[in-house]
């Protein structure tokens, strides 16, 4: 499983990859986390609002932070 995290820096990028790390963590799952923070990788990928969760190449969510209980509901219909 590999899970990206989108966005430039700001804090809300940074609750999200503290989020899903979490999730991650207490699920006990081997999944691949990168956070992509490259503007250009980001409009490439059709992310238009930051931070954004994307979950085996589907975007799950953008323009929020999940909570961790959202998050691991999102990996685990992606498992």
């Amino acid at each position: 499983m590999k899970v990206e995290i989108f966005g430039n820096g700001c804090a809300k990028c940074h609750q999200l990859e503290k989020h899903v790390t979490e999730a991650v963590r207490e699920m006990d799952l081997t999944a691949e986390v990168v956070k992509v923070d490259d503007i250009v990788e980001i409009m490439n990928r059709g992310i238009i609002f930051t931070p954004a969760l994307v979950i085996d190449g589907e975007t799950k969510v953008a323009g929020r932070v999940p909570s961790v209980k959202e998050i691991r509901e999102l990996l685990t219909a992606g498992a």
